[in-house]
């Protein structure tokens, strides 16, 4: 063999040598991958797992219920809220993400504490990037993991759900911000709407001021809210009209204080987010049933309701006036479970007595009739003539009632509400 023979040769042996090594590298990888299953994936969203002391939080709260979840298409927040994930991370806040159901203590966490700080121990702008990205997109499965959970009982109450979620948030040291998810149509509590006439503005004042009575009205300083999702049903639920969306979105609008002047760093928005559906491949699982609550359905609720504030004299029509104090009485009723409403019609004895059953009858069939009409059910009327008597609370011992306070008392209309 001569030299440049000899030189060939070894350039060949030079140049097999990488290429013998790289497939030895590639048969030892594929009997690996043979043997032990393909390679784990890489978890995009595990950073998000490490505590991180940021001052701002973010709570968000997927409604559960069957007219929000449907059985075949259910309303898809995930990809629907893309502006108010990114803003949150933007502030670089603390997210939990979780959904709700039944009463106040029905919260079920999807994930708690999720770190969107993108900019901690990472200062490339790059990698900056590419972090933001995916803590929105991370967020953006948590949130549809929320909607897509079988909720832990039937029904909602919206209100629970706000105090539950502005509880969460309590201890930020920066903005505290609560996005609730919903179609606004809560069946538990103050607000349940099943028997709502979504009309008029008297009726969200009456709701209003039942749930300020009872205390059932959140807390929401220093919170900033933002409701999404208003008035926007599944799919095969039934839908409201404009007017109706518009009438659900001024009640929100008056249980959160959006009308009121807020207390700095607070805030109220309803977001005109439009959200779209996401189809199921299979029926849902239907939620468990509701514990019946016994105790105290015996114990009416009575409304002495005076008969000048109802009625003029010698007549059995409804005043206009009295009609936001009979819709405070009709919200009280509808929101009271399994209630039957009793009405009872009184006279004074100034009138003739022939008349005075038939003239307290009209009357409580006339209060009846308001009453059904603003959505109550199982509403009786009983015309009792002359009362029996008329002890009143702010009438002690000590102060006598004058004649025309007795006239007063004695033609007036009784209202009980009973659980059943």
């Amino acid at each position: 063999m001569n030299t440049a023979d000899i030189a060939a040769t070894r350039a060949v042996r030079r140049r097999a040598v990488p290429t013998i090594a790289g497939a030895l590298g590639a048969a030892l990888m594929a009997g690996l991958l043979g043997a032990c299953g393909e390679a784990p994936r890489l978890d995009a969203c595990a950073w998000m797992k490490d505590p991180v002391d940021t001052a701002g939080r973010t709570v968000v709260l997927v409604d559960g219920s069957t007219s929000v979840s449907g059985s075949a298409g259910a309303r898809d927040y995930a990809h629907s809220i893309g502006a108010l994930l990114t803003s949150a991370v933007e502030r670089k806040d603390t997210v939990s993400v979780g959904s709700f159901s039944g009463d106040s203590a029905q919260i079920t966490w999807i994930a708690k504490d999720r770190s969107a700080d993108w900019v901690k121990d990472n200062h490339n702008e790059i990698n900056q990037k590419e972090r933001k990205q995916q803590a929105v997109s991370c967020l953006t499965d948590l949130v549809d993991k929320a909607g897509r959970a079988v909720p832990r009982s039937g029904g909602s109450n919206v209100l629970a759900a706000l105090t539950a979620g502005a509880s969460s948030l309590e201890g930020a040291a920066g903005r505290r911000s609560l996005v609730v998810l919903t179609d606004g149509l809560s069946t538990t509590g103050c607000a349940d709407l099943r028997a709502a006439a979504f009309r008029d503005k008297s009726e969200i004042k009456a709701i209003t001021r039942v749930c300020a009575a009872r205390d059932e009205t959140p807390s929401l300083t220093g919170v900033h809210l933002t409701l999404a999702g208003l008035g926007q049903p599944a799919t095969g639920q039934p839908a409201p009209t404009a007017a109706q969306r518009t009438w659900l979105s001024n009640l929100w609008r008056a249980l959160c204080g959006a009308g009121k002047k807020a207390a700095p760093g607070t805030s109220c928005t309803l977001a005109p987010t439009a959200i779209g559906t996401a189809e199921r491949s299979k029926p849902r699982k239907k939620p468990p049933q509701d514990p019946a609550v016994r105790y105290a359905q015996d114990r009416p609720e009575t409304y002495e309701l005076p008969g000048a504030a109802l009625f003029d004299t010698n007549s059995s029509t409804v005043r206009p006036q009295a009609l936001p104090l009979l819709n405070d009485v009709a919200v009280s009723a509808r929101t009271t479970p399994g209630s039957r409403v009793v009405v009872s019609g009184y006279v004074d004895p100034r009138g003739r007595p022939d008349n005075n059953h038939r003239l307290s009858q009209a009357r409580a069939d006339a209060v009846k009739d308001v009453l059904t009409g603003l959505g109550v059910q199982r509403v009786t009327a009983h015309g009792r003539g002359l009362p029996t008597g008329c002890a009143k609370p702010d009438h002690t011992a000590g102060s006598r009632m004058t004649a025309e306070d007795k006239l007063q008392c004695d033609r007036r209309v009784d209202i009980e509400i009973t659980r059943k």
